[in-house]
């Protein structure tokens, strides 16, 4: 029986790539599918998995036309086979034992959802974006939103999730935008039964300077995918009537410009409006 299916979209990462496979064929959790998306890359990336392929057997390869990470990720998906998945990008790695922490703590509590610590590594620093320090489990949507920090990091690959739990609410990956991660994540947690901590276990997530989220051409799509994910957010949450704290999640949602200069911009939370004077000064505020 398959325990985990770990899917990790490619994209030109073959400076990276060795490293994360490294990571996943020495998982102690022995259980484990590792279902390799290559992403349409153009260099030797795809050469790099099919050798690690033939090397392991327990990792697959598929390919498609670059379309995004979200749909490499839900392409892996339709072939996964584990009982949790398990996503990691591949720039990354992960602790040996870690697949092994996070699939025995999400059976204790029978649980659909275990996350872990995040690192973030690169350009001379070290930072935990979410530092879990102890096992905990709890149930409620606020409870579960703030052990995951979702208000500011949206990770989906510092978890596992149950394969039900994704196939019944029909969660997938946004396609074809950036900062998909956001209303994935989110989905998860609303939807998950229960959500469990697992301490001492780290994902290595590597501030990639050649990655394509950090080229300077694709900022501005950037930041608009990431305001559309979080109206997405939003949306979601107000039509699920979400009992939640508000001013957590915050979008733009109407901007008035004048001959390309802001003049005015609102922004919205679950039940808040505010206004702002040339995008930047706060001037009005009211309720929903």
């Amino acid at each position: 029986m398959v325990k985990i299916s770990v899917i990790v979209p490619v994209y030109n990462t073959e400076k990276y790539i060795e490293r994360c496979l490294d990571s996943l064929v020495n998982q102690t959790l022995k259980e484990l599918e590792i279902i390799c998306v290559d992403d349409g890359s153009d260099d030797k990336s795809l050469d790099i998995l099919n050798s690690y392929a033939q090397k392991y057997s327990n990792i697959k390869v598929l390919t498609q036309n670059h379309k995004k990470q979200g749909a490499a990720r839900n392409l892996g998906f339709t072939y996964a086979q584990g009982e949790y998945i398990g996503y990691v990008d591949s720039d990354d790695w992960v602790d040996e034992n870690y697949y092994e922490k996070l699939y025995n703590s999400a059976q204790k509590y029978n649980c659909d959802v275990a996350l872990a610590t995040n690192v973030r590594i690169g350009s001379g620093k070290t930072k935990k974006r979410l530092n879990i320090e102890q096992e905990k489990y709890v149930t409620s949507l606020q409870e579960k939103l703030d052990i995951n920090n979702q208000y500011k990091n949206a990770c989906p690959t510092n978890k596992i999730y149950r394969k039900s739990l994704l196939e019944t609410h029909e969660i997938l990956f946004p396609e074809d935008m950036y900062c998909e991660d956001k209303i994935f994540t989110l989905k998860a947690l609303y939807y998950a039964d229960g959500v469990v901590t697992v301490p001492d276990i780290y994902y290595y997530y590597f501030r990639n300077s050649d990655s394509t989220v950090k080229s300077s051409k694709f900022k501005k799509s950037m930041k608009f995918d990431e305001n559309k994910a979080r109206l997405d957010m939003l949306n979601f949450l107000s039509d699920n009537n979400a009992d939640i704290r508000d001013k957590d999640f915050w979008a733009v949602s109407d901007s008035i410009k004048c001959f390309g200069l802001l003049l005015l911009q609102i922004k919205k939370s679950l039940k808040t409006k505010r206004y702002y004077l040339f995008g930047i000064i706060p001037i009005w505020e009211k309720s929903l």
